[in-house]
């Protein structure tokens, strides 16, 4: 039975990573600084083996390598605040590019040469058309997305160079929860619209801003596609058995195909929670491109990955479940 590192497994994607990978028979290790993770997560709802440390650390890393006969990697251990980013940009590159470029070497030294790599559609910039493909120009636009796009800039030498395969998944928005309750999503601080919405039907913050309401699209507020995190995870499962079976390098979209506005989004979860929630409008933020809605048709084809939960209302209603659940669990504390 193949073992796999997960970086970052006691987060939000990486949580959910895992947890499909045991469903699907595999043998896992969690590696985290549990910066933003959550420890409980992955030791009691997850039970699997649990490591905290650093990826920047060498000699951690070739201890791992070492002492488990792990088959690839799966790497969503990165800082994604794109404010932040701005900001505090060696933050970002010294964990999201010089942590992994550590990560690899490492890798290399114990001769396993599969990776799967958690990137983000935010490389593309201000897109060009839409929906957007695999091939549109890449011009990021902040220390986060630019770290994404070094990050596969290192995988294609590495391939040319050491020939180690990879996966590199463009996500767009990940959102909802594990259908039965288990994991979801929870960041400290939350920046996500789907959950900030939620916190709001919670009581837990007073209104849920909106930011731009004279964008050119229907109702004026921007366009975003919205995948549910299941589905991502089990694109990751299909692109470790695409490499493990001897794929090339690959990049693909994980996306919807479809697009829900600022508002749609809102009013949905008004709709499921039935709760009224408060709505303040706001000047457009720096560098929100109106409508980012990709095509995922190369994933879909290659792959053979087909998302199960596409529909907005059903996102909502597994995150909604899950806050509540947590909600319950905090005012226990």
């Amino acid at each position: 039975m193949s073992t796999i590192l997960v970086t970052g497994g006691a987060g939000y994607i990486g949580s959910h990573a895992v947890f499909a990978l045991k469903n699907a028979g595999y043998e896992v290790i969690v590696l985290d600084n549990l910066s933003n993770g959550h420890r409980e997560i992955v030791e009691e709802v997850l039970q699997v083996k649990l490591i905290v440390g650093d990826m920047s650390y060498r000699s951690l890393l070739d201890n791992i390598f070492a002492t488990n006969n792990i088959a690839a990697i799966m790497h969503f251990a990165a800082y994604i605040a794109v404010g932040e980013s701005v900001t505090d940009p060696a933050k970002y590159y010294r964990n999201n590019v010089v942590g992994t470029l550590t990560l690899l070497e490492a890798m290399l030294a114990a001769s396993i040469n599969k990776f799967i790599f958690s990137s983000s559609c935010a490389l593309y910039g201000v897109p060009q058309f839409i929906p957007l493909t695999e091939d549109h120009p890449q011009n990021p636009i902040s220390p986060y997305a630019t770290s994404k796009w070094m990050v596969e800039k290192i995988l294609t030498d590495f391939d040319a160079a050491y020939h180690l395969k990879s996966v590199s998944f463009r996500y767009f928005n990940a959102a909802g929860a594990d259908p039965n309750g288990l994991l979801g999503e929870d960041h400290i601080p939350e920046t996500h619209l789907i959950p900030l919405v939620l916190q709001a039907a919670l009581g837990k913050s007073e209104s849920i801003f909106i930011f731009g309401i004279d964008y050119p699209t229907p109702d004026g507020t921007c366009i975003r596609d919205y995948i549910h995190v299941n589905d991502l995870a089990q694109a990751h499962i299909l692109g470790l058995q695409y490499l493990l079976n001897g794929g090339k390098s690959e990049v693909f979209n994980l996306g919807n195909g479809s697009g829900f506005s600022v508002r749609e989004v809102i009013e949905t979860a008004k709709q499921v929670t039935g709760k009224d929630i408060k709505i303040i409008e706001r000047d457009r933020r720096p560098g929100d491109p109106p409508i980012l809605v990709g095509s995922s048709d190369k994933a879909r084809t290659q792959l053979t990955w087909q998302p199960q939960y596409p529909n907005l209302p059903e996102i909502i209603t597994h995150a909604w479940q899950w806050h509540q659940k947590r909600h319950i669990v905090e005012a226990k504390k």
